[in-house]
């Protein structure tokens, strides 16, 4: 038994170092909160058999080395819960500037509408009656998903844009838009044709799922969306519809026009080659579309308005003519339609529309120029609108950093469970290890203790504890 003994002891004056248990302690990807189901199960740094077997050294040095790196991982998941809390109240922050911001806009727009409404009486009300008109209109299209949400639409009022199934749809294409003569108006409206004038546009492509889901066989659900809508209200919807998401459309990425409330696209003109313009020339149809104000800024989530958008895709380079003679003659400059006042009408370079025009029943309603508008009026306007799609985006970078601080608290919970386990466990591991030395003395042999190993085990629970005090105070200053 001596000389056992003795061996024992001149292995380990020796200092055999063995190589450590492989483990995996790197920090977890906190990138990606939708994770938060699948979190990975690091590889806890738990005691094997044989490193009992090996000698309280090395049961230390293990115990010692696995402590730091779970030490170092709580305090790593510490400093990104700090990160995005301080993230959050900066966010928060600037969303009320911007909540206070908007209000003292708005409440200088309505004192100046408080000051100017006995002035009303005297403005022209044809544009809204050519609104209410083309509504109407719209609402005949029976079978359309047009009529159905204009029909909701003159039921419910604004209360449609909270609903989840409309809160995305921006309006009918029909509605969009105004111009300044009757007679452009049908013209426009026939080179879209009725399909495209019943158009839904919608913001986002969220908003498009929204309006139809389908069976398990592909085939359309009849009794949700827009469908379902359609039935509870009686109007049946037959055959397809088209609808148009901003978000997928390629905006004009040009310059505007200087100077102009309207937001117009700065074009080039057509020219022959010589350089002269050809005659007859009116302007860009993209340009005539006149656009409410509230719709000629941050629409989309990019910034975009509807004229570089919606507009922009419908038109594109399409020119307008005083004669049907002065569009042919500009044939040699027209690469993407034409048409003139008196009916004429080029699709494509190639492809001409002939015989008498169609009277479409939809078209573009009449445009109204507001008058006695103060000069920073329309500027305030679009201040307004800017700060709130301002306000949208921080709210969205919010919810964004709400989801990675519950991730990375979830992470820490994770870490500091695998860590009372190790602890649990290399105290399970030091007791059985002392068993073993109080044998190993009543049989004549010396009693070796681990400082190494206690110091470590009582280092880790102070620090759990320190960090759940900590927490503790929080939630109390918060409450």
């Amino acid at each position: 038994m001596l000389k056992k003994t003795k061996a024992v002891n001149n292995t380990v004056g020796r200092k055999i170092v063995k190589p450590f248990l492989s483990i995996q302690t790197n920090a977890l990807s906190i990138q990606d909160p939708s994770a938060v189901n699948h979190v990975p199960q690091s590889d806890s740094p738990i005691m094997a058999r044989h490193e009992v077997q090996n000698g309280a050294p090395f049961q230390a040095q293990t115990v010692v080395y696995n402590s730091k790196k779970f030490e170092d991982d709580l305090k790593m998941f510490g400093l990104k819960i700090k990160k995005h809390e301080d993230n959050i109240r900066i966010l928060k922050t600037q969303r009320n500037k911007l909540d206070d911001s908007i209000l003292d806009l708005q409440v200088n727009l309505g004192k100046y509408h408080s000051s100017s409404s006995p002035m009303i009486k005297d403005e022209d009300h044809s544009h809204v009656e050519s609104e209410e008109e083309t509504v109407e209109n719209i609402i005949k299209q029976e079978k359309s998903a047009a009529g159905i949400l204009c029909v909701l639409k003159t039921r419910h009022g604004n209360q449609t844009s909270h609903l989840l199934l409309t809160k995305d749809v921006l309006g009918i294409v029909a509605t969009l838009g105004k111009v300044d003569d009757d007679n452009l108006s049908r013209l426009l409206s026939e080179y879209l044709g009725i399909e495209t004038m019943l158009a839904v546009v919608c913001k986002t492509y969220n908003g498009v799922k929204a309006l139809e889901t389908y069976e398990q066989d592909g085939s359309v659900n009849k009794s949700s969306g827009l469908h379902g809508l359609g039935t509870s209200i009686g109007r049946h919807l037959d055959g397809r519809f088209p609808v148009i998401c901003l978000e997928n459309l390629r905006p004009y990425v040009g310059e505007f026009l200087a100077d102009d409330p309207q937001m117009r696209l700065d074009l080039l003109k057509p020219r022959f080659p010589s350089g002269e313009s050809p005659p007859g020339f009116i302007g860009l149809a993209v340009n005539m579309i006149n656009i409410d104000n509230a719709n000629l800024f941050c629409v989309t989530a990019d910034g975009h308005g509807l004229r570089e958008t919606l507009f922009y895709n419908l038109f594109s380079g399409l020119q307008v003519y005083r004669t049907r003679a002065d569009m042919l003659q500009a044939l040699p400059c027209i690469r993407n339609g034409a048409v003139s006042l008196d009916g004429g009408m080029v699709k494509t370079n190639g492809l001409f529309c002939l015989g008498n025009r169609l009277d479409i029943d939809v078209k573009f309603p009449k445009s109204y120029v507001r008058s006695n508008l103060p000069l920073n009026y329309v500027e305030t306007e679009k201040r307004i609108k800017e700060m709130k799609w301002e306000k949208e985006r921080t709210t969205g970078d919010m919810e964004r950093e709400q989801g990675l601080l519950d991730y990375t608290k979830q992470c820490f919970e994770i870490k500091k469970q695998e860590l009372l386990k190790f602890l649990a466990e290399s105290s399970s591991s030091y007791a059985t290890q002392e068993k073993m030395d109080n044998r190993a003395s009543h049989s004549g042999g010396a009693r070796q203790n681990d400082p190494e190993m206690i110091f470590a085990l009582k280092n880790q629970v102070h620090y759990v504890s320190s960090y759940e005090n900590v927490k503790s105070t929080q939630r109390r200053v918060k409450e």
